[in-house]
């Protein structure tokens, strides 16, 4: 199964719309779920720490945890296919993991065993989570061998 397991909810209908397309090409390939966890109020501090403790509740020992960072190692589409492949081979579970508006904790992040990095560039939450979305589904084609836009 892949998880991804995220800070907020979507909330503009167009991000739902994108996701629930993305979310509907992937159950060819996968078993998918989606995780929310709701947003925290207070200093940068108390919203990590109250994030971390939210996330962690979500995460088994066994899973192999994926953390979506700045500073994480930038991919290809085919360098992330073939992680993918190679990661549900030895888990059943991958789970990916978004931060809220100021990010990972840093427990969270040493909790990870993969941190990938799309860009250097800040997004959007919100638009970043279709983002990932794409690029799984993106990895599915490149795996089966399967047309898909570049």
């Amino acid at each position: 199964m892949i998880k991804i397991l995220v800070v907020g909810k979507l909330k503009e209908k167009w991000w739902c719309e994108a996701c629930l397309e993305y979310q509907k090409r992937l159950q060819k390939y996968c078993k998918l779920e989606i995780v929310e966890v709701a947003d925290q109020i207070g200093d940068e501090k108390t919203i990590l720490e109250k994030e971390k403790q939210l996330l962690f509740s979500k995460i088994k020992d066994k899973d192999f945890v994926v953390t979506l960072e700045i500073d994480g190692k930038m991919l290809s589409s085919i360098e992330l296919s073939n992680k993918i492949e190679k990661w549900q081979m030895n888990y059943s579970d991958i789970i990916f993991v978004i931060g809220g508006s100021y990010g990972l904790s840093d427990d969270i992040k040493k909790r990870s065993n993969a941190s990938l990095s799309f860009s250097k560039l800040t997004f959007p939450h919100q638009l970043f989570r279709v983002m990932l979305l794409e690029q799984i589904y993106r990895a599915f084609k490149i795996q089966n061998h399967e047309t898909y836009h570049k």
